[in-house]
Protein backbone atom coordinates (compact mmCIF):
# COMPACT_ATOMS: atom_id res chain seq x y z
CA UNK A 1 0.00 0.00 0.00
CA UNK A 2 1.25 3.48 -0.92
CA UNK A 3 -0.29 6.35 1.02
CA UNK A 4 -1.55 9.45 -0.74
CA UNK A 5 0.80 11.79 1.06
CA UNK A 6 4.08 13.58 0.47
CA UNK A 7 5.80 12.88 -2.84
CA UNK A 8 3.25 10.22 -3.82
CA UNK A 9 0.37 12.68 -3.50
CA UNK A 10 2.31 15.43 -5.28
CA UNK A 11 3.10 13.11 -8.19
CA UNK A 12 -0.53 12.02 -8.44
CA UNK A 13 -1.75 15.63 -8.44
CA UNK A 14 0.80 16.62 -11.10
CA UNK A 15 -0.46 13.84 -13.37
CA UNK A 16 -4.05 14.81 -12.60
CA UNK A 17 -3.57 18.47 -13.40
CA UNK A 18 -1.71 17.89 -16.64
CA UNK A 19 -4.36 15.40 -17.75
CA UNK A 20 -7.20 17.72 -16.66
CA UNK A 21 -5.73 20.68 -18.55
CA UNK A 22 -5.30 18.54 -21.67
CA UNK A 23 -8.82 17.18 -21.25
CA UNK A 24 -10.37 20.62 -20.93
CA UNK A 25 -8.62 21.76 -24.11
CA UNK A 26 -9.35 18.64 -26.17
CA UNK A 27 -12.93 18.27 -24.98
CA UNK A 28 -13.83 21.95 -25.25
CA UNK A 29 -15.97 21.39 -28.40
CA UNK A 30 -17.83 18.50 -26.73
CA UNK A 31 -18.41 20.58 -23.62
CA UNK A 32 -19.65 23.51 -25.71
CA UNK A 33 -22.21 21.32 -27.49
CA UNK A 34 -23.25 19.78 -24.15
CA UNK A 35 -23.67 23.23 -22.59
CA UNK A 36 -25.83 24.30 -25.54
CA UNK A 37 -27.99 21.17 -25.20
CA UNK A 38 -28.51 21.86 -21.49
CA UNK A 39 -29.32 25.54 -22.13
CA UNK A 40 -31.87 24.73 -24.86
CA UNK A 41 -33.58 21.86 -23.01
CA UNK A 42 -33.47 23.13 -19.42
CA UNK A 43 -32.63 26.81 -19.56
CA UNK A 44 -30.20 28.56 -17.23
CA UNK A 45 -28.07 27.82 -15.35
CA UNK A 46 -26.08 25.37 -17.44
CA UNK A 47 -23.93 24.20 -14.54
CA UNK A 48 -24.92 22.51 -11.30
CA UNK A 49 -22.77 23.62 -8.36
CA UNK A 50 -22.85 22.10 -4.88
CA UNK A 51 -20.67 21.96 -1.79
CA UNK A 52 -19.13 18.50 -1.34
CA UNK A 53 -16.61 17.03 1.14
CA UNK A 54 -13.13 16.42 -0.21
CA UNK A 55 -10.00 14.85 1.27
CA UNK A 56 -10.15 15.00 5.04
CA UNK A 57 -13.76 16.21 4.80
CA UNK A 58 -12.67 19.66 3.60
CA UNK A 59 -15.40 21.38 1.60
CA UNK A 60 -15.13 22.37 -2.05
CA UNK A 61 -17.61 23.39 -4.75
CA UNK A 62 -18.24 20.58 -7.22
CA UNK A 63 -19.37 21.58 -10.72
CA UNK A 64 -21.28 19.44 -13.23
CA UNK A 65 -23.56 19.99 -16.17
CA UNK A 66 -27.14 20.31 -14.96
CA UNK A 67 -29.34 17.26 -15.58
CA UNK A 68 -32.47 18.19 -13.60
CA UNK A 69 -35.14 20.85 -13.72
CA UNK A 70 -35.54 23.15 -10.73
CA UNK A 71 -39.21 22.17 -10.37
CA UNK A 72 -40.98 22.61 -7.02
CA UNK A 73 -44.25 21.48 -5.48
CA UNK A 74 -47.01 23.79 -4.23
CA UNK A 75 -45.10 24.25 -0.94
CA UNK A 76 -41.93 25.41 -2.65
CA UNK A 77 -40.05 22.15 -2.01
CA UNK A 78 -38.04 20.51 -4.85
CA UNK A 79 -39.83 17.62 -6.51
CA UNK A 80 -38.22 14.17 -6.20
CA UNK A 81 -35.07 13.74 -8.31
CA UNK A 82 -36.74 11.14 -10.54
CA UNK A 83 -39.41 13.68 -11.53
CA UNK A 84 -36.91 16.46 -12.21
CA UNK A 85 -34.49 14.38 -14.31
CA UNK A 86 -34.99 15.31 -17.97
CA UNK A 87 -34.50 13.23 -21.11
CA UNK A 88 -31.38 15.27 -21.92
CA UNK A 89 -30.15 14.83 -18.37
CA UNK A 90 -30.72 11.10 -18.51
CA UNK A 91 -28.66 10.87 -21.69
CA UNK A 92 -25.84 13.00 -20.28
CA UNK A 93 -25.67 10.73 -17.24
CA UNK A 94 -25.73 7.57 -19.35
CA UNK A 95 -22.55 8.63 -21.19
CA UNK A 96 -21.07 10.58 -18.22
CA UNK A 97 -20.95 13.88 -20.14
CA UNK A 98 -22.41 15.62 -17.09
CA UNK A 99 -19.16 14.86 -15.25
CA UNK A 100 -16.81 16.66 -17.67
CA UNK A 101 -16.81 20.05 -15.85
CA UNK A 102 -15.23 18.27 -12.87
CA UNK A 103 -11.97 18.40 -14.82
CA UNK A 104 -11.91 21.98 -13.51
CA UNK A 105 -12.11 20.62 -9.95
CA UNK A 106 -9.19 18.32 -10.77
CA UNK A 107 -7.19 21.22 -12.20
CA UNK A 108 -7.81 23.19 -9.00
CA UNK A 109 -6.64 20.29 -6.85
CA UNK A 110 -10.03 19.69 -5.21
CA UNK A 111 -10.37 16.30 -6.85
CA UNK A 112 -8.40 13.61 -8.64
CA UNK A 113 -9.22 11.79 -11.85
CA UNK A 114 -9.55 8.64 -9.72
CA UNK A 115 -10.85 8.30 -6.17
CA UNK A 116 -14.07 7.75 -4.20
CA UNK A 117 -16.91 9.87 -5.56
CA UNK A 118 -17.58 13.05 -3.53
CA UNK A 119 -21.02 12.61 -1.99
CA UNK A 120 -23.35 14.93 -0.08
CA UNK A 121 -22.25 16.91 2.96
CA UNK A 122 -25.19 15.55 4.96
CA UNK A 123 -23.80 12.01 4.66
CA UNK A 124 -20.71 12.81 6.74
CA UNK A 125 -22.45 12.20 10.06
CA UNK A 126 -24.00 8.95 8.80
CA UNK A 127 -20.79 7.07 7.97
CA UNK A 128 -19.32 4.42 10.22
CA UNK A 129 -15.68 4.95 11.19
CA UNK A 130 -14.66 2.47 8.50
CA UNK A 131 -16.78 4.12 5.81
CA UNK A 132 -15.41 7.55 6.73
CA UNK A 133 -11.94 6.37 5.65
CA UNK A 134 -13.06 7.03 2.07
CA UNK A 135 -12.10 10.64 2.84
CA UNK A 136 -8.47 9.73 3.53
CA UNK A 137 -7.77 10.26 -0.18
CA UNK A 138 -8.76 12.78 -2.81
CA UNK A 139 -12.26 12.26 -4.25
CA UNK A 140 -12.38 11.35 -7.92
CA UNK A 141 -14.38 11.72 -11.11
CA UNK A 142 -14.30 7.94 -11.34
CA UNK A 143 -13.32 5.26 -8.86
CA UNK A 144 -13.12 1.59 -7.96
CA UNK A 145 -16.82 1.47 -7.07
CA UNK A 146 -17.75 3.08 -10.41
CA UNK A 147 -16.02 0.36 -12.44
CA UNK A 148 -17.39 -2.42 -10.23
CA UNK A 149 -21.09 -1.72 -10.49
CA UNK A 150 -21.53 2.06 -10.16
CA UNK A 151 -25.11 2.85 -9.07
CA UNK A 152 -26.18 -0.78 -9.40
CA UNK A 153 -24.33 -1.36 -6.09
CA UNK A 154 -25.99 -0.72 -2.75
CA UNK A 155 -24.37 1.78 -0.41
CA UNK A 156 -22.61 -0.85 1.71
CA UNK A 157 -20.95 -2.32 -1.38
CA UNK A 158 -19.97 1.10 -2.71
CA UNK A 159 -18.30 2.07 0.54
CA UNK A 160 -16.48 -1.26 0.72
CA UNK A 161 -15.03 -0.59 -2.73
CA UNK A 162 -14.09 2.97 -1.72
CA UNK A 163 -12.19 1.79 1.36
CA UNK A 164 -10.53 -0.98 -0.64
CA UNK A 165 -9.22 1.69 -3.00
CA UNK A 166 -7.87 3.71 -0.06
CA UNK A 167 -5.95 0.64 1.16
CA UNK A 168 -4.65 -0.45 -2.25
CA UNK A 169 -4.06 2.83 -4.10
CA UNK A 170 -1.27 2.97 -6.67
CA UNK A 171 -0.68 4.74 -9.96
CA UNK A 172 -1.05 1.39 -11.72
CA UNK A 173 -4.46 0.90 -10.10
CA UNK A 174 -5.48 4.42 -11.17
CA UNK A 175 -4.51 3.61 -14.77
CA UNK A 176 -6.51 0.38 -14.61
CA UNK A 177 -9.59 2.21 -13.28
CA UNK A 178 -9.37 4.85 -16.03
CA UNK A 179 -9.25 2.14 -18.68
CA UNK A 180 -12.19 0.29 -17.14
CA UNK A 181 -14.12 3.55 -16.85
CA UNK A 182 -13.93 4.08 -20.60
CA UNK A 183 -15.20 0.54 -21.12
CA UNK A 184 -18.09 0.97 -18.65
CA UNK A 185 -19.15 4.26 -20.29
CA UNK A 186 -19.23 2.61 -23.70
CA UNK A 187 -21.20 -0.32 -22.26
CA UNK A 188 -23.47 2.05 -20.24
CA UNK A 189 -23.41 -0.31 -17.26
CA UNK A 190 -24.66 0.47 -13.74
CA UNK A 191 -26.10 3.88 -14.57
CA UNK A 192 -29.02 3.57 -12.15
CA UNK A 193 -30.18 1.08 -9.50
CA UNK A 194 -32.53 -1.57 -10.83
CA UNK A 195 -36.05 -0.17 -11.21
CA UNK A 196 -35.08 3.41 -10.25
CA UNK A 197 -34.27 6.59 -12.17
CA UNK A 198 -31.67 7.84 -9.67
CA UNK A 199 -29.62 6.46 -6.78
CA UNK A 200 -31.57 6.39 -3.52
CA UNK A 201 -30.11 8.49 -0.65
CA UNK A 202 -27.76 7.09 1.98
CA UNK A 203 -29.72 7.19 5.24
CA UNK A 204 -27.17 5.55 7.51
CA UNK A 205 -26.22 2.06 8.66
CA UNK A 206 -28.96 1.22 11.17
CA UNK A 207 -31.87 -1.15 10.68
CA UNK A 208 -34.31 1.78 10.60
CA UNK A 209 -32.37 3.44 7.77
CA UNK A 210 -32.17 0.17 5.84
CA UNK A 211 -35.94 -0.24 6.12
CA UNK A 212 -36.42 3.14 4.41
CA UNK A 213 -34.58 2.07 1.28
CA UNK A 214 -36.89 2.32 -1.78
Amino acid sequence: MQRQAGKALLFKQCIDRVAAAAGLLCLAPVMAVTALAVRVSMGAPVFFRQQRPGRGGRTFQLVKFRTMLEAQDENGRPLPDAQRLTRTGRFLRSVSLDELPQLWNVLRGDMSLVGPRPLLMEYLSRYSAEQARRHDVLPGITGWAQVNGRNALDWKQRFQHDVWYVDHWSLALDARILGLTFLRVVQRQGITPEGQAVMYPFLGNGAEAAAQRP
